[in-house]
């Protein structure tokens, strides 16, 4: 059935007007004023923006971890995002060293068939470049429509790769026209001071974020950001905490690389005390890299403000608290690694970033939409509100006050990392390719809804580039 959304805000990255969206088979087939049609549904937007849906480039549903697997699924996991304003997330595919990539991916398939509630992708983790992987890599790129590659710098002995996987990945990266992600920590060195820690009897939460300091993701960043210009490559920098790494980025961009970064919301409103809290309460903020001290929240803000930080990801990974979470009792080392956010994501961003006056609302769309859609090969199907593009639409009332809280939140989970944080604005109805998922803050989805999404090749949709920031005085 047609739709019609009537007397809404329309917010895409580049414009605010008032005017209806209509909607057709999953389309945008109309923007304009005063828009009629026989027999469509009216939807009445009047008080709010009309958003394009969230997209959130970074999450880890039904992962193992730790001896353990992550809460949310790709059913639980996607209803909560709906909730909170995204329409489309982005997963990570874990690979095992020696088995084919393709192996991976129809895991990842398995675990998300018939689940899924909004649009998803994979991003495809490399753990070594061998000849093998090397000769199925462009195979998976075509056919899977797979064009992100993540690499983690970090996780010795389990996750980490070395740093020639890594530049022949930025240059097969570069070949075939895919983004490579770091997950940037120097591991050997948080390897070592991790052991160092428990040797000496530190074993609280504290130590997670203590063994990790933030010189570790800058140095890494660095490094990561050095090979790309050696490899004339392209690179994205997933969940970046700490004003070293921000920097490092900043300077990669200032000479021109293509260099991309991304942070989460839990480093914009959260930092490191939270892990001293007693009774093993802090085990609740383990991840990494880890909260840092508070004044690299204004850092971030400014990267995100001055464009030399583009995007924000979730990094849903949710554990337990009871039963998952206390795996680390005496050993913060044995914690698994995560938090719940991908529901909050959406509504930090805007009530932290637009309604205190920190970014405008074309730019909260462009950093919770639209330029995940361009690196990522999605856009203009999905990240903005144009006529031919699916109708991933949120209608956000901004004027809600409300508090965060596990007892009110839909994943499934038993604490809320944003517990008791008092908000501006909520998603009121959120719109699958035109069908409603969330209907006047009431899921009315379908598990399976959600389809697959093949993405288009790095460099298909244009991104701002570096020297048109407006930072150290360019514009």
């Amino acid at each position: 059935m047609k739709k019609i959304i009537k007397n809404g805000t329309i917010v895409t990255a580049a414009d605010t007007f008032t005017g209806d969206v209509a909607i057709e088979n999953g389309i945008i087939t109309e923007i304009g004023l005063n828009l009629q049609a026989e027999a469509a549904e009216i939807v009445d937007a009047s008080g709010c923006y009309v958003f394009p849906g969230g997209i959130d480039p970074h999450t880890h549903l039904d992962m193992p971890f730790g001896g353990t697997v992550t809460a949310d699924d790709f059913e639980t996991g996607t209803i909560a995002a709906a909730y909170g304003g995204t329409t489309t997330v982005i997963d990570f595919c874990l690979t095992s060293k020696g088995l084919p990539l393709q192996q991976a991916v129809n895991t990842w398939h398995e675990k998300s068939q018939d689940k899924a509630v909004i649009d998803y992708s994979f991003h495809l983790m490399v753990s070594e470049l061998n000849d093998q992987v090397l000769a199925e890599l462009p195979q998976i790129i075509e056919n899977e429509g797979i064009t992100s590659l993540k690499v983690f710098m970090a996780y010795k002995n389990v996750l980490q790769a070395d740093d020639g996987t890594l530049y022949k990945t930025l240059q097969a990266a570069k070949k075939e026209g895919a983004l490579v992600m770091v997950h940037a920590e120097n591991g050997d060195v948080i390897d070592y001071l991790v052991s160092k820690a428990l040797a000496e009897g530190n074993t609280d939460p504290i130590y997670h974020a203590l063994t990790r300091p933030p010189e570790l993701e800058g140095e890494a960043t660095g490094r990561a950001a050095y090979l790309t210009e050696l490899t004339d490559s392209q690179l994205y920098v997933v969940h970046v905490t700490c004003a070293e790494a921000a920097w490092k980025i900043e300077e990669a961009r200032k000479k021109g690389l293509r260099v991309y970064g991304e942070t989460c919301p839990q480093y914009l409103v959260l930092d490191q005390t939270a892990l001293e809290k007693p009774n093993f309460e802090g085990a609740k903020y383990v991840w990494s890299p880890p909260l840092r001290e508070q004044w690299n929240q204004d850092v971030l803000w400014k990267s995100l403000w001055n464009g030399s930080l583009q995007t924000i990801g979730s990094d849903q990974c949710s554990f337990n608290f009871k039963g998952q979470k206390e795996l680390g009792l005496g050993d913060f080392s044995k914690i698994p690694n995560g938090g719940p956010t991908i529901e909050d994501r959406f509504t930090i961003l805007y009530s932290e970033g637009v309604e205190k006056g920190r970014i405008s609302l074309n730019k909260f769309v462009d950093i919770i939409s639209t330029t995940s859609a361009k690196l990522f090969g999605l856009f203009p199907q999905k990240g903005t509100i144009a006529v031919g593009s699916d109708a991933d639409i949120v209608i956000f009332d901004p004027s809600v006050q409300r508090t965060l809280s596990a007892e009110t939140h839909h994943m499934n989970v038993d604490y809320n990392a944003f517990e008791g944080f008092e908000v501006k604005g909520e998603p009121v109805s959120v719109l699958s390719r035109g069908e409603f998922v969330i209907r006047d803050k009431q899921f009315v989805g379908k598990a399976g809804a959600g389809k697959y999404l093949q993405r288009k090749r790095f460099g298909t949709a244009p991104v701002v580039p570096a020297k048109a920031e407006i930072s150290g005085g360019v514009v």
